[in-house]
């Protein structure tokens, strides 16, 4: 048998709480346990040639290791990114187990063969008091070296304890966030909040109520954590964003995917007991960073709308603030839009909503970072919009924020940028001229994103069955609604009731052109030009005569458009169609069109 330089002694450092650098280890066994989620968690047994342990497990994040056939029995890896951590092992006291974050395969299974050396099991049993004995600081984590999470932190005797509870959590052991479970509830995490959202407020036939969430990360994994009604008033100034806190005592429960984006299994709610106690700047030093992801402003044109992307720019120019009425509630918003501007000289407008556009200071052109903002599409424009869990940050400490600021003060400032949110004419769309025989014979769709094209078209009919429908009142959400019938109506999306909607357009029309005719999409803004009517009109009509929609899709038959489109290839129940969607709705500019046929007919003549 070949030898792979298994890391003797290593288990019995790791898991005394001490470090040992990139642990070469043998994986004798996987035994999968029960869960309360649908991802699957696994336990191993794994050897260093001397010693065993049976308490070691992979992340969720790692398990396609194990479903590939990649990590199996007696493969050998390298770990390169671990911790550990005390869980309450019932009836026989407190266990440390080792949970691998990152790891290398270094030999398969099938190449290793078996067992290598005579290990005996290592007796990891351990309890808190003993955890405290093993070592007087706790390490941090990094890309090669271990953390053990058991180590009891000495505080300093001058540091002020600033709590939000009635015990001081700091000298407890902590745990990582990927450890924690609904079956363990003696826990203590030191998280960095990395976004927290507006506090939202709800009216149904229970109640009324509010809640906010925060999201929370550390070496291991992240976590959301909500707060209801009191939690909001006791938890919401005392938390800010990009601080460091620990906390414990809150209730664990499966995660919602549907309105939870972050990769993990369950999620935090915030009790009466909960203690959320700020960690000094030292301690906190050792947690990540808010991570981001920066797409720049030329890339934004070709994003699909709704698409959450992060972006960073210079302000160069501040909008009023705005004060109306949503038609749909009646309810006040207010709103800012800025003009961004970064190193492609492109620029885009963000806008603010609520209180975050009526207290934006934006003296001397700020560096404007926004993390988990909606890409819109307007006019034939794209923008950017923050909703309910964006972060906005105004000239932060990071590398980024210092580079677009030293490009702009040396020529940014003087250079006429190409603003992709302003609303497009006929010529400047930037969409080829196609008739829909030649979308067929060139195949388009095929791509990733779709392609897109410009067409005049003549409605030849619209389809009147569920052309009109309700949808959530809220500005950011257009989702259909679910009558309750009794006066109220529930978003599934937004998770809310409310007693009013607003009516939404989704209609399908048949468009032609010289050469055959095609099913288009149109969403309600588009469809409001072709039917010459707001979809709140369309239904107060459709609620005074139940076929007026019949009479209203009349109308606008055999009207013809400038319909910029984008198509795509999609499968449904295993069928793959064509899908063509009108993003944008002219009116026919004969002088222009008349130029475009001429130059077609130039370019057949050549």
């Amino acid at each position: 048998m070949a030898n792979y330089n298994l890391s003797e002694g290593a288990l019995e450092v790791i898991m005394r709480g001490g470090e040992y650098e990139h642990p070469i280890l043998q994986v004798l066994a996987v035994k999968k346990i029960a869960s309360g989620v649908d991802k699957q968690r696994f336990r191993m047994l794994v050897s260093d040639g001397k010693n065993s342990i049976s308490f070691a497990m992979l992340t969720t994040q790692s398990n396609d290791k194990l479903t590939s056939g990649d990590v199996s029995e007696f493969c050998v890896i390298k770990c390169l990114k671990f911790i550990t951590s005390i869980v309450n092992n019932t009836g026989k006291g407190e266990q440390r187990v080792l949970l691998i974050l990152e790891l290398e395969v270094i030999a398969t299974g099938e190449q290793v063969g078996g067992r290598i050396g005579s290990p005996k099991m290592l007796d990891v049993a351990t309890s808190a008091q003993e955890s405290v004995q093993s070592s007087s600081n706790r390490p941090a984590l990094n890309g090669t070296a271990s953390t053990s999470t058991t180590t009891a932190r000495i505080p300093n005797q001058n540091a002020q304890v600033v709590t939000q509870g009635t015990t001081d959590i700091s000298n407890m052991p902590v745990h990582p966030i990927s450890s924690l479970t609904p079956y363990h509830n003696k826990w203590v995490i030191k998280a960095r909040v990395m976004n927290k959202s507006a506090i939202r407020t709800w009216s149904n036939s229970k109640g009324e109520g509010k809640l906010f969430s925060m999201e929370l990360v550390d070496e291991s994994g992240e976590i959301r954590c909500t707060g209801f009604r009191d939690a909001v008033d006791k938890y919401y100034d005392y938390v800010q964003v990009d601080k460091v806190y620990y906390v414990s005592k809150c209730i664990l429960k499966p995660a919602n995917k549907q309105f939870c984006s972050l990769k993990n299994d369950y999620e935090m709610t915030l009790a009466a007991e909960s203690i959320i106690q700020e960690c000094t700047e030292t301690e906190a030093s050792c947690l990540p960073q808010i991570k981001y992801n920066f797409v720049t402003f030329d890339k934004i044109p070709h994003a699909e709308p709704n698409t959450v992307v992060d972006a960073i720019g210079i302000v160069k120019n501040i909008g009023d603030l705005q004060t109306f009425q949503a038609r749909s509630t009646g309810r006040e918003l207010k709103k800012r839009e800025l003009l961004l501007v970064d190193q492609t000289n492109t620029a885009v407008t963000l806008t603010l909503w609520g209180a975050e556009a009526e207290n934006f200071q934006g003296s001397n052109n700020p560096v404007v970072v926004a993390k988990g903002v909606r890409v819109s599409e307007f006019g034939g424009g794209k923008s950017l919009s923050v909703v309910s869990s964006s972060n906005i940050k105004i000239n932060p400490d990071i590398q980024e924020c210092y580079r677009i600021r030293g490009w702009y003060d040396a020529e940014g400032s003087n250079i006429e940028a190409n603003n992709i949110s302003a609303k497009s004419g006929l010529g400047s769309f930037s969409a080829p001229w196609m008739s829909f025989k030649e979308v067929t014979d060139q195949g388009l769709g095929n791509g990733e994103r779709g392609d897109y094209y410009q067409v005049m078209g003549t409605i030849l009919l619209i389809r009147s069955e569920n052309a009109v429908y309700k949808a959530c009142p809220t500005p950011e959400c257009n989702k259909k609604v679910v009558d309750l019938e009794n006066g109220m109506y529930r978003c599934e999306k937004c998770n809310r009731e409310f007693p009013n909607f607003k009516y939404r357009l989704l209609a399908s029309m048949n468009v032609g052109d010289w050469s055959g005719n095609q099913w288009v999409s149109m969403f309600n803004d588009e469809a409001e030009k072709v039917l010459g009517m707001t979809a709140q009109e369309v239904g107060a009509r459709i609620e005074q005569e139940a076929d007026a929609m019949s009479a209203i899709a009349d109308k606008a038959h055999f009207k013809q458009f400038i319909m910029k489109c984008r198509v795509k290839q999609e499968t449904f129940n295993d069928e793959t169609r064509l899908k063509t969607v009108c993003v944008k709705v002219d009116p026919v500019n004969y002088e222009e069109y008349n130029n475009h046929l001429i130059e077609r007919i130039q370019q057949l003549m050549g």
